[in-house]
């Protein structure tokens, strides 16, 4: 079983995915939960126009959206160049730039999933709460925020999975650079293009399906929990 301890490399990389993920997922949480509720409750002009652009990272090239991230953030890009000049927040070729790819690619999967908790609330529980005198931050804090409890667990941790497993947009915005942003699938990548580095692309590659299997296996665990516990007995 010596073929499966880690090295230091692989043990960054993995630490590394882990961090990207968890920051990516945290970050994502409320513009993911703001725009889910206004593309569930909203009615404005552009809505569709939202939705699609929303989504457009699913469907688009993940190569594209790296480019894009890269002329968008990069250090001459109009977003990134003010970014460093005035917070000295740097983005491509930094772990902030994996941050940012896994966001970016994650992002629809958790404002779907939180949409689609907030569609499926009764609206007339939030109507009851209104009538008793309760004003409208009040009810979505007491009332729907709740019952769309589920949905954003699982909206979470389908961002976490997501940004673990992230690989073309991230290593063309940031590449693939040892400790700083190399991420578990570019690690992957790196030891398929060396012979003799079928070893290190397998250890990677089961940790990878560990943390996927364990992350799905959690969202369904822990969304099935907080729906019983919200369940009238």
């Amino acid at each position: 079983m010596d073929w499966l301890a880690l090295s230091p490399e692989e043990m960054e990389a993995m630490r590394l995915s882990l961090r990207v993920a968890s920051i990516a997922t945290l970050a994502s949480l409320p513009p993911g939960l703001l725009v889910a509720l206004l593309l569930a409750r909203g009615h404005f002009p552009g809505k569709a126009l939202l939705n699609g652009l929303l989504h457009l990272p699913l469907v688009l090239p993940p190569v594209v959206t790296g480019y894009l991230l890269l002329v968008s953030f990069g250090r001459r890009g109009w977003a990134g160049a003010f970014l460093a000049e005035h917070l000295g927040l740097v983005f491509s070729f930094r772990w902030t730039g994996a941050v940012l790819a896994a966001a970016v690619m994650a992002f629809p999967l958790l404002v779907r999933a939180i949409r689609l908790s907030i569609e499926a609330v009764d609206r007339r529980l939030e109507a009851a709460a209104s009538t008793l005198g309760a004003p409208p931050l009040a009810v979505f804090a007491t009332v729907t925020l709740p019952l769309v409890l589920p949905g954003i667990v699982a909206g979470m941790i389908l961002c976490f999975a997501k940004s673990m497993g992230e690989f073309g947009a991230t290593i063309t915005f940031v590449s693939s650079i040892p400790g700083e942003t190399q991420t578990l699938p570019s690690a992957i990548y790196a030891f398929t293009q060396v012979p003799g580095g079928e070893e290190g692309a397998m250890r990677l590659t089961l940790i990878s399906v560990a943390i996927s299997m364990g992350a799905l296996l959690a969202s369904e665990l822990l969304a099935a929990r907080i729906a019983r516990r919200l369940s009238p007995a």
